[in-house]
C-alpha cells in the first residue's frame, strides 16, 4: 500500500485542485468566512502546549471568554499556537473560528495506560434519538474531543494543525471487549448550522473522525484524515440525518468507511424521521479496508439526493458501497456517482440489504428500506477481484439500478456481477452485467 503523502504536498495540491475547478465547488452551501472582531490566544487563557500540561480548563476558559464577547462584531477566534496542547473534551460555541496555526496539536489524553477502564477524564452524553443507545453499547456514549450542539457560525481551520485522537487505547478495550460504554469521536457537531471544517489533519481518532449530525450548510473541504488500517471503525466523515453537505479536496485512510452517509438506526431513526440529503462529494483520494464511499448501514431516517464525483481509491476493501437492512426502514434514492478510479478493491460495488445489526429486539423486521434511482458511472478499476454484488430483499425489489460505462478489471479474471432482488440497466459494463440488469438503449432513465 502506498503511503500518504506528505502533509504540506497533499495541501498544496488540494488547493490547487479547488482552485482549478472554482466551478464544481460547494460555494453555494459554505457561508462566507468572516472577519472576527476579536480574538483569543489559548495561550493568554493559561493554556500550555508542552505536551504534558492537561489544557481541558483553558479551552473551557477561552470558550467562556467568546461567549461573554457575543457583542464583538463578527464574532470570535480562539488561536491555537504552535505546541502540543493536550487536552480532555471540550465544547464550542458559536459565532466563533478554531484556528490551529502551522505546527499545533490538539492533542486527546489517553486513559490510564495500566487501568483502561479509567475514563474518568470523558464525561458521558445521552445517546442520539435517532440512535435510541450508543452505537456501539447500549447506554450514554462518551463525548467527542470537540463537540457543540446547536451551534450557528462554527469554523474550525487553521494552517494544516493537528486534531490528534490518540485512539490506540481505546482500540485495544474495543478488541478486548472491556469497554463500558460507545467510544468518542474526535469531532462532532449536532444541530448545528453553518459549519466550515477545513486546512486541518484529523488523526487516530478512537471511533468515527469527523460527525455532522442533525446539522444544515456544513463544508468539510481541504482535510486530511488518517489511521491504521486496522484500527476499528475509524471511518473519516459521517454526515448523519444532515442536509446541505458539502466534502470536498481530501484525503483520507483509516481503518473503515472513508466516506459514510447515515440517518439513524432503525425503529429510532425512522421516528427521528431526519434524512440525510443535499450532499455533495467531490475530489476525494484515499485507502481504507472498507468502502470508499457508502451509505448505511444506519438510513432509517432516509437518504436523498446524493452526488458523488471524482474518487480516486486505491488498496479498498469495497469502491462503492450502499448497505441497509430489514428493518432499517426508510429509503435510498436519486444517488448518483461518477467518475471514479479504482486501483484494487475485494469488490467495486456492493449495493446490499442484508448489512448491519440492530440495536435492541424492538425493530420491526417487516419494516423494509425501499432502494430506488442510483446510477453509477464512468467507473474505472483495476486489481479488482469481484466485479459486484447488487442484492436487494425479496419483498423490496432495488429498483432503477444503473451502470454506465462501468470498466473493472482483475490481474487475472475477475469474479462475476451477482445480482438477486434488483432492477434496472446497464450500459457498456464489464465484466457482462447480471441478467436481472437489461443491457440496452432503451433504458432511458439508465441512458440519460
Amino acid at each position: 500500500m502506498p503511503p500518504p503523502p506528505p502533509l504540506v504536498v497533499l495541501a498544496a495540491a488540494l488547493l490547487l485542485a479547488a482552485a482549478a475547478a472554482q466551478e464544481e465547488t460547494c460555494s453555494g452551501v459554505a457561508p462566507a468566512p468572516p472577519r472576527r472582531g476579536a480574538w483569543v490566544s489559548l495561550a493568554s487563557v493559561g493554556g500550555r502546549g508542552d505536551g504534558r500540561t492537561l489544557n481541558t480548563a483553558a479551552f473551557a476558559r477561552a470558550v467562556a471568554r467568546i461567549e461573554r464577547r457575543r457583542g464583538a462584531r463578527g464574532g470570535t477566534l480562539l488561536y491555537v499556537p504552535p505546541g502540543v496542547w493536550l487536552t480532555g473534551p471540550f465544547n464550542l460555541t458559536s459565532h466563533m473560528t478554531l484556528f490551529l496555526a502551522r505546527g499545533a496539536v490538539i492533542r486527546a489524553t489517553q486513559l490510564c495506560a495500566f487501568v483502561e477502564q479509567d475514563t474518568s477524564n470523558w464525561p458521558l452524553v445521552d445517546p442520539l434519538p435517532s440512535y435510541g443507545r450508543g452505537r456501539e453499547l447500549p447506554g450514554g456514549r462518551y463525548m467527542s474531543l470537540i463537540h457543540g450542539s446547536g451551534l450557528q457560525d462554527v469554523f474550525i481551520t487553521g494552517e494544516n494543525g493537528t486534531i490528534d485522537g490518540q485512539g490506540s487505547v481505546w482500540w485495544d478495550m474495543w478488541k478486548k471487549r472491556t469497554l463500558p460504554f460507545t467510544r468518542p469521536h474526535l469531532l462532532e457537531l449536532m444541530y448545528s448550522t453553518d459549519v466550515i471544517i477545513s486546512n486541518l489533519v484529523f488523526q487516530d481518532s478512537p471511533f468515527w473522525n469527523i460527525h455532522p449530525v442533525y446539522c444544515s450548510n456544513v463544508v468539510v473541504a481541504n482535510v486530511t484524515v488518517l489511521a491504521p488500517h486496522d484500527s476499528p471503525n475509524t471511518d473519516g466523515i459521517d454526515p448523519d440525518s444532515s442536509s446541505n453537505v458539502c466534502i470536498e479536496d481530501s484525503y483520507i485512510s483509516t481503518g473503515d468507511d472513508l466516506i459514510a452517509i447515515k440517518s439513524g438506526w432503525d425503529e429510532y431513526g425512522i421516528a427521528f424521521a431526519r434524512p440525510s440529503s443535499g450532499i455533495t462529494i467531490r475530489r476525494i483520494t484515499g485507502s481504507g479496508p472498507f468502502a470508499g464511499f457508502a451509505i448505511g448501514s444506519e438510513t432509517s431516517g432516509g437518504v436523498e439526493n446524493v452526488l458523488v464525483e471524482h474518487l480516486n481509491l486505491f488498496s479498498m476493501g469495497v469502491g462503492i458501497h450502499i448497505k441497509t437492512n430489514s428493518g432499517r426502514g426508510g429509503f435510498v434514492r436519486n444517488i448518483t456517482v461518477s467518475e471514479v478510479t479504482l486501483n484494487g478493491a475485494r469488490y467495486g460495488l456492493r449495493i446490499s440489504g442484508d448489512v448491519g445489526g440492530h440495536p435492541d429486539t424492538s425493530y420491526n423486521p417487516n419494516v423494509l428500506p425501499a432502494v430506488d434511482n442510483v446510477s453509477i458511472k464512468n467507473v474505472w478499476g483495476q486489481n479488482i477481484r469481484q466485479a459486484g454484488l447488487i442484492r436487494g430483499i425479496r419483498n423490496s425489489v432495488f429498483s432503477r439500478i444503473c451502470l454506465s460505462n462501468v470498466k473493472l478489471y482483475g490481474s487475472s479474471s475477475i469474479g462475476p456481477w451477482k445480482c438477486r432482488a434488483v432492477s434496472g440497466g446497464a450500459l457498456d459494463v464489464q465484466p457482462s452485467p447480471c441478467t436481472e440488469l437489461v443491457s440496452t438503449s432503451r433504458t432511458g432513465f439508465c441512458a440519460s
